[in-house]
């Protein structure tokens, strides 16, 4: 490797360092041309390599230093080797400055739990000798307890730009490292505390005792094999291990990642519109998950799907405003009836809503409860005079209504700017809704 601060060496060298118990591999990777026009992870696991960067960088603006400087060639040579990668970044005016991210090597109590994991599955040997990294590989070494992807926080960075977290060069370097993993996954093996001749070697004296093992007589092979009827194991639950606990419910939806890249969109792709609905996503799977946690959930009945017209609404709630212009459009509500149909929603869901569209004409029993029902909750001389059309009763003379919904709930409805809005949630008392919708006359 050239000093420091030298130019990077052409290709990809191997080197070896004596340590104290064993030899240490290094591989340096020449540096890579501009990354114009591209993502610089195309892979999965670079992909997900990139996510634990930005999981872990607390200043999103030296993230996107870092992209700039990686997109401009502006990282060197890149050596990696057990627990570090390095390289010299050079800022816009050319100061070089020296990086190291550090990432904590597998012990070898986790090395012998995953090449034995490993050589069961041949096919997983099969696909990492093309060069991809086979992902019920990376799930079944997790479930082992080996985590070979780094997760939050753990990409320890060092530059001596004396950076407390990750700075633009340091994460210049994991952006650069991450177009390294698409090439070669075994770049993070390396990374991990095994090199990739070494790995290989490793696996083929494991595989070869298998096969050896495998080979015995069949009648010691029957013994060996010899268990418990599946059938009968699934009868007897007791001797099967308890389920884990239910993992706690986050405080707080999760964050979609960022789309805010130097990278121009694809032409009609809406970057607000689509950041919008990945947060409303993860908002509502929060949503769900947490009612799903929630003590006698399994008694409650499954809401219905919506509606193309309910979920547009549903949307317009928190959508910023080029968006609910265009689901405005969509729904041909126009501004106006879309708000009144947002401020619907939020006073009571598909219910609120389709009691603002629909009128209805109730059937002889509905009509005589209802009715029932306006003459109990008023004396004689407060009930105010309503005149019934179809399932609405407005005040005579004044701007206030009550519209029953097919559960016989009453829900208040005032009159604004010459249109009935909805003024506050259902009720099961006509006296209680109609005290809302008056009140704001």
């Amino acid at each position: 490797m050239s000093d420091m601060y030298g130019e990077p060496n052409g290709g990809t060298q191997e080197h070896e360092h004596r340590g104290k118990d064993a030899y240490e591999h290094e591989r340096i990777f020449a540096a890579l041309p501009p990354a114009h026009g591209r993502g610089f992870a195309q892979s999965w696991w670079g992909q997900a390599w990139l996510k634990a960067l930005e999981d872990t960088a607390l200043e999103l603006a030296q993230l996107k230093a870092g992209r700039r400087l990686a997109r401009a060639g502006a990282v060197g040579a890149v050596s990696v080797r057990p627990g570090r990668i390095t390289a010299v970044v050079k800022d816009p005016d050319g100061t070089p400055h020296r990086s190291d991210v550090l990432l904590q090597r597998l012990s070898e109590d986790d090395w012998d739990h995953f090449l034995g994991m490993t050589v069961e599955r041949a096919g997983h040997i099969a696909t990492l000798l093309d060069r991809e990294m086979p992902p019920h590989l990376v799930e079944d070494a997790s479930a082992a307890g080996v985590e070979l992807l780094p997760g939050i926080g753990d990409l320890e960075p060092r530059c001596d730009c004396d950076a407390w977290d990750h700075c633009g060069h340091t994460s210049a370097l994991c952006y650069q490292v991450a177009r390294l993993l698409d090439q070669d996954p075994f770049v993070l093996f390396l990374m991990r505390g095994r090199a990739e001749r070494e790995l290989l070697d490793e696996l083929q004296v494991r595989s070869v005792a298998q096969s050896e093992t495998e080979a015995t007589p069949a009648d010691e092979q029957k013994g060996a094999l010899e268990g418990v009827d599946a059938g009968e194991a699934y009868a007897e639950g007791a001797i099967l291990p308890p389920l884990p606990e239910l993992p706690a419910l986050p405080s707080e939806p999760g964050l979609p990642p960022a789309l805010d890249t130097e990278t121009e969109p694809a032409p009609g792709l809406d970057v607000t519109a689509l950041e919008f609905l990945a947060a409303r996503a993860a908002a509502e799977a929060h949503r769900m998950l947490a009612e799903a946690l929630s003590p006698g959930h399994e008694r409650q009945p499954l809401e219905g799907e919506l509606t193309p017209d309910e979920d547009a609404v549903r949307l317009a709630v928190a959508a910023p405003a080029a968006v609910a212009e265009r689901l405005s459009t969509a729904a041909r509500r126009g501004r106006d009836g879309l708000a009144l149909a947002v401020r619907a929603w939020e006073y009571g869901g598909p219910a609120a809503l389709a009691v603002l569209k629909e009128e209805w004409a109730p059937s002889a029993d509905a009509l005589a409860r209802a009715r029932a029902a306006l003459d109990a909750a008023w004396d004689d001389d407060e009930r105010p005079r309503l005149r019934a059309t179809r399932n609405r009763w407005t005040v005579v003379g004044g701007d206030a209504q009550l519209r029953q919904g097919t559960d016989g709930r009453w829900w208040p409805y005032r009159k604004e700017r010459g249109r009935w809005a909805p003024a506050g949630p259902a009720a099961h008392d006509p006296a209680t809704a109609m005290a809302v919708a008056i009140g704001g006359e």
